[in-house]
């Protein structure tokens, strides 16, 4: 136990097992305070209680709290909870969610309600309540989970849509709640978990090597990843005094290695003119000046 995070107080939301579980365990490792969630308790695998008992057992402080976070009242109560037991909040960690995988044409929509609801509102209903606080304290860490697949896969809509609008939550805290001395981060793990490496996962991966839109040494990568714990020092670290001038930034955590991702900017622009553009004068700039080089991922086939 080392003591960069002693005397703060942390709330990690689907840390019942896996990601969720391994962040848990490293912020108490810095000397955090920990309110563990999951949905229900019992679940297979492990649930809130086997995160904070873990981390008792070690000699640190933690309460499970049992709740969807989906549900903006549940997410209150979790906030409530972090204050009845520890007196403040000062760092939550958006993990929890739900996939529902189907191509879009065989999507339903309590499919893509459960996937968005988990992964974007869950998140939003967390720091809706948690920032109440953190402003009051002038003091804050919000570390939110996106994905590499929200820049495109198949078979996902839903929960690329929902990675995605994430990031775009990411930057709006960021620059929101900056002032107040509360930071947003947001980090794409690609870790082992029952999710990475279950069967509907690694025959997706293998469609999309085969399709075309990845490489065999990306194939290899998904399919051999690392425990969850290589995440742990990264959001640590982010939740210290040291890190508190990042804000705003998506990072990525893969076999080890740490990256950040460049913020989207204007790559290429067809100068204005006197008159409305033509769609005949379109066809011939757009591919020629703007489109430069690219490539559509997913071309037509033949019938």
């Amino acid at each position: 136990m080392v003591d960069k995070l002693k005397g703060r107080v942390a709330a990690v939301t689907g840390s019942g097992q896996g990601i969720g579980r391994a962040i848990a365990v490293a912020l108490a490792k810095e000397g955090a305070k920990v309110v563990t969630n999951n949905r229900r308790a019992g679940t297979s695998g492990g649930d809130a209680e086997t995160t904070a008992k873990q981390i008792r057992d070690m000699g640190g402080q933690a309460v499970p709290f049992y709740g969807d976070v989906a549900s903006f009242e549940e997410a209150r109560q979790m906030v409530q909870k972090a204050k009845d037991e520890f007196g403040r909040l000062d760092i939550v960690v958006n993990n929890a969610g739900a996939d529902a995988a189907h191509m879009v044409w065989n999507m339903t929509e309590e499919e893509w309600d459960r996937s968005v609801d988990s992964y974007l509102k869950g998140s939003f209903n967390c720091i809706r309540h948690a920032c109440v606080l953190m402003r009051e304290q002038k003091w804050g860490r919000i570390i939110n989970t996106t994905s590499v697949e929200r820049l495109g896969a198949m078979g996902h809509c839903n929960y690329v849509s929902a990675k995605a609008g994430v990031v775009g939550l990411t930057r709006a805290i960021a620059r929101e709640l900056g002032r107040y001395g509360v930071t947003c981060n947001a980090y794409a793990p690609l870790v082992a978990t029952r999710f990475t490496l279950s069967e509907d996962a690694v025959s997706g991966f293998k469609k999309r090597y085969e399709a075309g839109l990845i490489t065999k040494e990306q194939l290899d990568e998904y399919i051999n990843l690392d425990p969850p714990e290589t995440v742990g020092p990264l959001i640590a670290y982010l939740c210290t005094e040291e890190a508190g001038d990042i804000n705003g930034q998506v990072f990525d955590v893969t076999k080890g290695n740490i990256s950040i991702y460049s913020e989207p900017v204007k790559v290429r622009t067809i100068p204005r003119k006197e008159t409305l553009w033509t769609v005949e004068e379109l066809i011939k700039l757009v591919p020629a000046k703007l489109l430069k080089g690219y490539k559509n991922p997913s071309p037509a086939q033949p019938a």
